[in-house]
């Protein structure tokens, strides 16, 4: 950990200064949509304009790294950042929140691109697990530490907006001066979405369900938390239980997804989160119980990501990984747009709980959806000894199709090393 560190410490730096202004700003944005007096179905098609810039962002962002490079890429969709943060205050219109989490959304996603390519490119095949692992943990560590910017001002002011700004323009140094050379980059030729869901429909539905789910977190709980009457401390607080259960239990739901089979395991975290929903349906009146929820929900959803992306690997050779988890992202943006507005109408009909309701209702579709998978297909281990012939690899639901490809070749060298073990009978990997 310490040779990662040595090595890609100014990215890290970076890139917590980056999941920092995002993550204030992503909260911000609910607290204030309120204090201007926009209607929850206002603030959910605000929040989901962030989605639609993201998935137009990850898809556009390799070939313009390709026409002007790494370096213009980043300074030039930073900078957009850093005016969009300020212009926030500036336009208190919805319409004008909407087109700029769209721009914010598009010029986040090519940031990350290009961050986590140079991540990518620092790594040695004896590095690459660990700084995947740290990556996540950066992410979600800046993600977390931002809901505390949440108190130090009054929301409805300007400060509030600066500081993310300040954030992201601080973010370009320790990465346009790192001494790491500009990587190569390129781009893995896409499988369609028919070879995709016919390969694995648990991981294609699963991962849909699942961007519903982290759009629904990532945008709509600090609009839950002011339409429930929480103060700016405890809406902060919520938010960080549900980032903080992502993080803490990323590591367990990985350890037994190497010792056991997977689509168990996803039903049980399916599950868990249904657990969690309830919990915040029924005692949404106690503050606490709600942090138990978010953390529940926050820690069985998160690492769901990586474990569907792991499942579909299990069904696939090494060369088509890569291009199916860029399938599987594809899928999870277009449940990210939906998620909000689906939020947002759900509060619009129940009030605050409507948030967990709407929660509630995917995460019982999850659950269903896989629970009746698993009657229609033998699992795709022969035997319990073949549990550890794949690896898991930590990936948070931020992550763009970059750092996905760093964690498949993680994966592949993992699996390599177990390759005489792994199943061949045609009955068991019959995708049909």
């Amino acid at each position: 950990m310490i040779e990662v560190l040595r090595q890609s410490w100014a990215l890290l730096l970076g890139v917590l200064l980056l999941m920092v202004g995002n993550g204030l700003q992503g909260s911000l944005i609910g607290v204030r949509g309120a204090i201007e007096g926009f209607s929850t179905a206002e603030l959910s098609i605000i929040t989901s304009g962030y989605f639609v810039g993201f998935l137009f962002g990850s898809k556009m962002a390799p070939e313009m790294i390709r026409r002007v490079g790494h370096v213009r890429v980043f300074a030039a969709l930073a900078s957009f950042v850093s005016a969009v943060l300020i212009l926030y205050p500036t336009i208190t219109e919805p319409w004008a929140w909407v087109l700029l989490r769209v721009i914010f959304g598009f010029c986040f996603s090519g940031v990350y691109v290009t961050a986590e390519s140079w991540l990518n490119d620092s790594a040695t095949n004896e590095t690459r697990g660990k700084s995947l692992s740290l990556y996540m943990i950066v992410q979600m560590a800046g993600i977390i530490s931002s809901q505390a910017l949440l108190n130090v001002h009054d929301p409805a002011g300007f400060v509030l907006f600066v500081i993310p700004s300040v954030l992201v323009s601080l973010s370009f140094a320790p990465i346009l001066l790192s001494v790491t050379p500009t990587p190569a980059f390129e781009t893995t030729k896409a499988m369609s979405f028919r070879e995709i869901y016919v390969t694995s429909p648990t991981s294609v539905v699963g991962m849909f369900m699942i961007g519903l789910v982290f759009s629904a977190q990532f945008g709509m709980a600090s609009i839950y938390g002011t339409e429930a009457g929480m103060s700016i401390a405890e809406i902060s607080i919520f938010i960080s239980a549900i980032f903080l259960g992502g993080l803490v239990l990323q590591y367990p739901v990985g350890w037994m997804s190497d010792r056991m089979d997977r689509r168990v395991l996803i039903l049980g975290t399916s599950i868990g989160g249904l657990v969690a929903t309830v919990i915040g349906l029924v005692f949404g009146g106690s503050f606490e119980a709600v942090l138990v929820a978010g953390f529940i929900l926050g820690g069985c959803s998160n690492p769901l990501y990586a474990l569907l992306i792991a499942y579909m690997n299990d069904y696939l050779e090494g060369e088509d990984r890569a291009a199916a988890s860029g399938g599987l992202l594809f899928v999870n943006g277009l449940g990210a747009i939906v998620g909000p507005i689906l939020t947002g109408w759900a509060m619009g009909a129940f009030g605050a709980a409507g948030f967990w309701v709407y929660l509630l209702g995917v995460m019982i579709g999850l659950s269903a959806y896989v629970a009746f998978r698993m009657t229609q297909r033998a699992s795709v281990y022969a035997s319990e000894d073949d549990y550890d012939a794949v690896k898991y690899a930590p990936i948070a639901p931020a992550a763009t199709v970059v750092a996905v490809e760093v964690a498949q070749e993680y994966y592949a060298e993992n699996a390599d090393a177990f390759e005489e073990d792994t199943p061949t009978d045609e009955s068991v990997l019959d995708r049909t």
